[in-house]
């Protein structure tokens, strides 16, 4: 696979339904994605706010003409760091049939790019620290665990 090939765009509505097959397309995501069909009216919902706020990018990895690769980065403005901005990048997956070919790489350096595109002075992200796999690929592309992050489900 030539991954100089890939390129990429805005999600569109009618992306949805690949978008969230990708992200239940794992041990993780199977138990909290609902992919059925039709999809659930709340990712309707939530595209129609990502879509509408500037500081919100749901990108698409594209390779001949098929959706290889997803993620959404929020952009942030921070009073800390004197007002610098910072990058979050979420819900990165690659189509499971093509893990392994280098195309997250390629996504998240996509990321990286556009962030400082963005004039912003950091990029983070989370993953669950039960994806050992994911937690490797991300300090191999040079990421820190410097952080010791909380959630709490409402």
């Amino acid at each position: 696979m030539n991954t100089n090939l890939i390129f990429y765009r805005k999600a569109t509505k009618e992306d949805l339904v690949t978008i969230v097959q990708m992200l239940s397309d794992d041990d993780l995501g199977k138990n909290r994605e609902q992919f059925e069909y039709p999809l659930p009216e709340s990712y309707y919902d939530a595209f129609r706010s990502i879509d509408s706020d500037p500081n919100i990018e749901l990108t698409l990895a594209y390779y001949e003409d098929k959706i290889v690769g997803v993620l959404q980065i929020v952009f942030t403005p921070y009073i800390t760091y004197q007002g610098g901005w910072r990058a979050t990048i979420e819900g990165v997956r690659t189509a499971s049939f093509l893990r392994g070919k280098g195309i997250g790489k390629q996504l998240i350096q996509w990321a990286i790019t556009r962030a400082k595109e963005r004039n912003c002075h950091i990029v983070q992200l989370t993953t669950d620290k039960n994806r050992k796999d994911a937690i490797r690929f991300y300090e191999q592309l040079g990421f820190k665990p410097t952080h010791e992050g909380f959630k709490m489900h409402l």
